[in-house]
C-alpha cells in the first residue's frame, strides 16, 4: 500500500508551510567524470556539454530549477559553475539557475555576489545563490586558505556576502579579506538576489543561516531523513526568535535519485556507478566500500535514496515533504557516471510524471 501524503499541523504551528499544494522541484550535477562499470567517462568537455542539454531537457519538462556544483578535482567538471549557467541561460527562457553550491569560503564574496548578479541580469531574474562552506576541501589549499579556520572564514564571507547584498556602498572589515571602506559593487541588481545556505548536517549553521534570515538547503545524502526534522524544527524556531517569518522562506532538500519506467531498471541504472563514486569517496574520508546491502536499506520508504519508477519517486517525495515541511526537492541523479541518455530520461520523468504527482 501507497504512503498517503497528509497536511498537518506542525508542533510548532507553522502550518502555512505544511499546508502548501505546490512544490519546487528541480535537479542538480556536479558534473561529474567518475569512471563507472561498462561506462566509458566523458571528457570534461563533454560532460560540461552534457549539463547544458540537461538544463534545456530539464527546462523543456517543466522543471523550477537546476544547480551545478562547484569542484576543484579531476573527477568533476565544473570548477567555474557560473559560467557553465550562464551559458545554459542563453538557450533557455523559464528555469531558474544556481551554484551547487559555492564554496563561499575559499572564494572572494565580492567576485561571488558580482557573478551571480551578472547572471541574473543577463537571465532576466532566473539566478539564484547557494553557498556553503564546501564538503571537499581541495580548494583551500588551492586558493591558499588553512583548514583550521573552515567554520570562522565561512562565517565572516558569508557575513560580507549579506552585506553586500543589501548596501551598494559598502564599509566593512574582517580577518580574512582586505576592507572594503566606502566603496560600491556593481552591477546592481534589478531585483533582491536569493540567497541560501546549503547544510549537510550541524545545528550551528542552521542557526547561522536562520539568524541572518537565509534561506536553507538541507543536503541528505545519507541516514533517515526522519531524523533532520531536529534541524528544520531548529531552522524554524531560530528565524522566529531572530524576528523573521519562516513563513517567507522556503526550505528546499537535496537527495540523490532516479527516475526510470520501472524501479528494477532504475535499480540497474543507478547503483553500479553510485557504488564506484561513494566507494571511492568513502576511502579518502574513513567510510566503508558501499554495498548492495547498505544501497537496498537507503532506498527503503525511510531511507534517503529516491530510486525507482515515477510512483515510488513522487510517494517519497511527498513523505519527505510533510515530515520536513518542504516547498522545493532537488535531485542529484548522476552520483558517477551515469550513461547521458538514461540521465535525459530520468529528468524527462521527473519533469513529466513525477512532477504532476507531488504537485496534485
Amino acid at each position: 500500500m501507497k504512503w498517503q501524503p497528509q497536511v498537518i499541523r506542525h508542533p510548532l504551528g507553522y502550518t502555512t508551510l505544511y499546508g502548501k499544494t505546490q512544490m519546487e522541484l528541480g535537479t542538480t550535477s556536479f558534473a561529474e567524470t567518475i569512471p563507472a562499470p561498462g561506462v566509458e567517462a566523458p571528457t570534461h568537455g563533454e560532460r560540461l556539454r552534457h549539463v547544458i542539454e540537461e538544463i534545456e531537457t530539464a527546462e523543456r519538462v517543466g522543471l523550477d530549477v537546476y544547480g551545478l556544483g562547484e569542484h576543484h578535482r579531476p573527477d568533476f567538471a565544473s570548477s567555474s559553475p557560473a559560467v557553465v549557467l550562464a551559458a545554459a541561460a542563453g538557450r533557455t527562457t523559464r528555469i531558474r539557475l544556481f551554484p551547487a553550491v559555492s564554496i563561499l569560503s575559499t572564494d572572494d564574496p565580492v567576485r561571488v555576489y558580482q557573478q551571480y548578479v551578472t547572471l541574473d541580469l543577463v537571465s532576466s531574474g532566473r539566478a539564484e545563490l547557494l553557498v556553503g562552506r564546501g564538503s571537499f576541501i581541495e580548494s583551500f589549499p588551492l586558493f591558499g586558505f588553512s583548514l583550521s579556520d573552515y567554520d570562522d572564514i565561512f562565517a565572516e564571507k558569508l557575513d560580507l556576502l549579506v552585506r553586500l547584498r543589501d548596501t551598494e556602498i559598502v564599509e566593512w572589515s574582517g580577518r580574512f579579506r582586505p576592507p572594503i571602506q566606502g566603496q560600491g559593487v556593481y552591477p546592481r541588481p534589478e531585483r533582491r538576489l536569493p540567497i541560501r545556505v546549503a547544510v549537510g548536517g550541524t545545528p550551528a549553521s542552521v542557526v547561522r543561516a536562520a539568524k541572518s534570515g537565509l534561506e536553507l538547503a538541507l543536503a541528505i545524502i545519507g541516514g533517515s531523513p526522519d531524523r533532520f526534522t531536529i534541524l528544520t524544527d531548529l531552522y524554524r524556531k531560530t528565524l522566529a526568535e531572530a524576528g523573521h517569518d519562516p513563513a517567507t522562506l522556503p526550505l528546499s532538500v537535496h537527495g540523490h535519485g532516479l527516475v526510470a519506467e520501472t524501479t528494477e531498471e532504475a535499480i540497474e541504472t543507478f547503483y553500479p556507478s553510485y557504488a564506484v563514486a561513494m566507494s571511492r569517496i568513502g576511502r579518502e574520508r574513513g567510510w566503508g566500500p558501499m554495498t548492495p546491502e547498505q544501497f537496498n536499506l537507503m532506498r527503503q520508504p525511510e531511507g534517503s535514496l529516491l530510486i525507482g519508477d515515477p510512483e515510488t519517486v513522487a510517494d517519497k517525495i511527498l513523505r519527505w515533504k510533510e515530515i520536513l515541511g518542504l516547498d522545493r526537492f532537488e535531485m542529484h541523479m548522476s552520483v558517477g557516471t551515469i550513461p547521458h541518455e538514461k540521465v535525459l530520461r530520468s529528468i524527462e520523468l521527473f519533469g513529466k510524471e513525477v512532477a504532476p504527482l507531488v504537485r496534485s
